[in-house]
């Protein structure tokens, strides 16, 4: 590699070593693309500037890591192995990312984040390593160290709005609400289009049942959503379905699920599992789903040997059962044999908490009730350590619910009652808990104590 070029800077004020000023230009919209959840993050790999600056390469990487498919890490590796060899031309915060990215295509996250925290310390305006460093706790359930991440950054990057709605989902994440609300807020008032911390206070309306104001927050916010990544597009568009199937309005969340959360890029593990979510959770609420999961299933059907993550192959597990396609066997299998040899930063997780869940929600999607309360319930405990959110796990504690109240046995049915009346204590707005513990009071005759 030719000698390095002289030093510039992107547009958080991180010294960079690139060839000419469109790569500065790339760097830029990945840079500040990646905070803000919009799609021009990716034209650094969609339009190539054959830059093979380290760091440029490595921010390559990183993109390509994020199909999170069985094929990103292959797709990643030669960007890594190009931005490895010219690392000694680069700064020790472009050689520390690199390290970082070349951890988490190996696939040593506990390694990766070590190093994200190390450049939150020494860098701290290096908020792509600190976003990225979000994620992969996210992904091991570590939601204090995703608050960790933040803080670190806070006294040196008081001026990037993005940063304070990471802030806000890492509070958020550890049940600190009132400081995730206002530091959501204070994101969303210094730039009013922060996707993220929409994200993260309708996180915080839906957990403390301010179902109508977080459905009128969302709708308002929702004319900022343009030119976002797919993810934040339809996880946005998501979260205010999920009011909308509290509020007992389920046939408009039914028509956000076909408008907006799924068919913008249906190959995307994210616009997946959000639509398994979704038409889920409206199954439950009693809505009609029609043939959807046979379209969504469809996309899925090459899933069966990804085992990114848990709580990936969960999701598309349940899509691929309730739609009856024989390849939610294959996957089955294939998360029983890939348990014992996962990555030992998450095996446990796989062995202990998947496992029994993948068990259980294959029974629920074929009718076996027993099996299903039976296999989540031994997972739902752990659950956390399979990443996500508090909102899209509670996903399989519905799951879970659901099949207790389908047994109709007296044990299930207490069991159910015990559960349901204290979320409906605290969601006093949601219609669908209301219909959902009235009918666990008639099946034990009992009056309804609910409106």
């Amino acid at each position: 590699m030719p000698a390095a070029p002289p030093s510039t800077a992107d547009a958080l004020g991180n010294p960079v070593h690139v060839r000419d000023a469109a790569s500065l230009a790339l760097v830029d919209d990945f840079v500040m693309g990646f905070l803000s959840c919009e799609a021009r993050a990716a034209r650094l790999v969609l339009e190539p500037s054959g830059d093979d600056s380290p760091l440029v390469q490595a921010y390559a990487a990183t993109l390509h890591m994020f199909a999170e498919s069985r094929e990103a890490a292959a797709n990643a590796r030669p960007f890594i192995e190009r931005a490895q060899a010219g690392a000694r031309h680069a700064t020790p915060r472009e050689q520390r990312y690199i390290a970082a990215v070349a951890a988490w295509v190996a696939g040593d996250l506990a390694r990766a984040i070590t190093l994200h925290e190390e450049q939150a310390r020494e860098f701290p305006r290096d908020l792509v390593s600190v976003k990225l460093g979000q994620y992969h706790c996210f992904n091991l359930g570590d939601c204090p160290g995703m608050l960790r991440l933040a803080l670190a950054a806070r006294p040196h990057a008081a001026d990037v709005p993005y940063l304070h709605g990471m802030l806000a989902f890492g509070y958020e994440q550890c049940h600190l609400m009132r400081e995730a609300e206002a530091s959501a807020l204070h994101a969303i008032a210094m730039c009013r289009k922060e996707p993220w911390a929409h994200h993260a206070l309708a996180h915080v309306m839906l957990t403390e049942g301010r179902l109508s104001e977080g459905l009128a927050f969302m709708e308002e916010m929702s004319a900022t959503w343009t030119g976002l990544n797919s993810f934040m597009v339809t996880h946005n568009w998501w979260h205010l379905a999920l009011f909308l199937i509290d509020l007992g309005r389920g046939d408009e969340a039914l028509a956000v699920h076909d408008a907006h959360c799924w068919g913008v890029e249906p190959d995307y593990s994210q616009d997946q599992i959000g639509a398994v979510s979704l038409l889920a959770r409206l199954e439950m609420a009693g809505v009609d789903v029609g043939g959807r999961w046979q379209a969504v299933a469809e996309r899925m059907a090459g899933r069966t040997r990804d085992h990114v993550l848990p709580f990936l192959d969960l999701q598309y597990l349940y899509g691929l059962a309730r739609a009856g396609r024989p390849e939610a066997d294959a996957l089955l299998a294939n998360i029983e044999a890939h348990a014992p040899r996962a990555p030992e930063a998450g095996r446990a997780a796989w062995q202990r908490v998947c496992v029994p869940a993948a068990h259980g929600l294959v029974a629920h999607a074929r009718g076996d009730m027993a099996g299903a309360a039976e296999g989540l319930g031994q997972a739902l405990p752990r659950m956390v350590e399979i990443g996500g959110s508090h909102a899209q796990r509670d996903l399989f504690g519905q799951i879970w619910l659901d099949a207790l109240m389908r047994q109709r046995t007296p044990a299930a049915l207490r069991t159910a009652q015990d559960v349901l009346q204290q979320q409906c204590n605290g969601q006093p707005e949601s219609r669908r808990l209301a219909r959902q513990v009235a009918g666990v009071y008639a099946a034990l005759g009992l009056p309804s104590v609910v409106s």
